[in-house]
């Protein structure tokens, strides 16, 4: 099943502003919790919709990159292997960022002064990698494995920073609540704030006793070998995401992700032009007068063209669909072949002589009608 516009998603027209954008997400939030819509699947799923969305539009360089290219520029193209889906822990964390550190629920569900805990997320820092790609890896979509050095969770202490599983104590400040409340009294009356625990970042216990192989971080130095499931039809400074696949979060917390950027190697006979290719080829004059048929190299391959007796300098051939993919998957470029006439530079006596026979005859003047437009101001004519 195909994904919903973002924009449709969450109510909002594509010129929507930050605040618009964070109030319809609100609204949704608050609509389709699962602690308001306790076993409701279809929620849930609305829910999770509406955190994939926002997380998407409130941050301008994915917007940016989701309004250019759509679903497919934030990897739904790629078969599951980039934006493969925020995880609850991901989304509670977000919805507690909108309403200030807090669950607006846990009043409601158990929660109370002493309740769940509202506990800060240790968040992995994102890792960005650059991946270059032939024409022929663009135009088919590629599947790649990458090693990536990285923080990868301690495997000593489990992610938890604590040698044994009695290297932690309550906190003294916060006694395991993971909140801190302080009450000052105003002009307009007593005036209550919960906030994060400073002592224990809001989880609740601090560490004892320490790992000795993290020193109480909960991460490693280590290396992963991702497989990077590429799209056909990426561009030049593209950016993709893999979700989870950055540094692991210190402590048990979330890992960040992978960005890629998306780098083009150079192609020794076709230039790129959006979703079409470009190749130049010469034929000697004698070809261009009589008609030829020549081979030119395409992204799959070679391919048999025909050149019409009497072809111009700078004529261009198309090679329909011959050029990339899509990056939406609908349909493909074209190549598009400028044909070139080859004027030999040093010429034998003989060849001189013959060529003098023919120097006065009408069919070698130029015709003054010939078309001296640039090569790119003719193939624009052919859009």
């Amino acid at each position: 099943m195909s994904k919903r516009d973002y924009y449709d998603v969450l109510g909002v027209d594509k010129n929507a502003g930050e605040a618009d954008i964070k109030k319809a997400y609100r609204k949704l939030a608050l609509k389709y919790h699962p602690d308001k819509n306790p076993g409701d699947k279809e929620a849930e799923e609305k829910f999770k919709e509406a955190a994939e969305a926002y997380e998407v539009l409130s941050n301008p360089e994915k917007r940016q990159r989701y309004n250019q290219f759509g679903h497919a520029g934030m990897g739904g193209a790629a078969g599951g292997g980039f934006g493969g889906g925020m995880s609850m822990d991901d989304i509670f964390s977000q919805f507690g960022d909108i309403f200030g550190g807090h669950n607006p629920f846990e009043s409601f569900f158990g929660g109370g002064g002493g309740g769940r805990r509202s506990a800060r997320v240790n968040r992995g820092s994102n890792i960005r990698i650059k991946v270059s790609l032939t024409l022929q890896e663009i135009a088919e979509g590629v599947e790649k494995k990458i090693k990536v050095s990285k923080y990868v969770t301690c495997l000593s202490c489990k992610g938890t920073g604590a040698e044994g599983s009695g290297g932690f104590t309550t906190c003294n400040t916060c006694h395991g609540t993971g909140q801190v409340t302080r009450i000052a009294n105003t002009i307009l009356g007593q005036m209550q704030t919960t906030t994060t625990c400073p002592h224990c970042g809001g989880e609740g216990k601090t560490i004892t006793n320490k790992c000795n192989t993290c020193f109480g971080d909960g991460i490693v130095k280590g290396e992963e070998v991702i497989t990077l499931k590429i799209p056909a039809g990426v561009e030049e400074g593209m950016q993709l995401s893999v979700s989870g696949k950055g540094n692991a979060g210190p402590r048990g917390g979330i890992p960040g992700d992978l960005v890629v950027l998306i780098e083009e190697k150079e192609d020794p006979n076709l230039i790129r032009d959006g979703e079409n290719v470009i190749h130049q080829t010469y034929v000697s004059f004698i070809d261009a007068a009589l008609g030829t048929s020549i081979e030119v190299p395409t992204i799959s391959g070679k391919a048999k063209i025909k050149i019409a007796a009497g072809t111009q300098s700078g004529k261009i051939l198309r090679l329909k669909g011959k050029g990339l993919t899509s990056l939406n998957g609908y349909g493909k470029g074209d190549q598009l072949v400028e044909v070139n006439v080859y004027v030999p530079e040093n010429l034998s006596s003989e060849e001189k002589s013959l060529l003098e026979k023919l120097r006065d005859s009408k069919n070698f003047k130029p015709d003054k009608k010939i078309d001296r437009k640039s090569f790119f101001d003719r193939m624009r004519e052919k859009f």
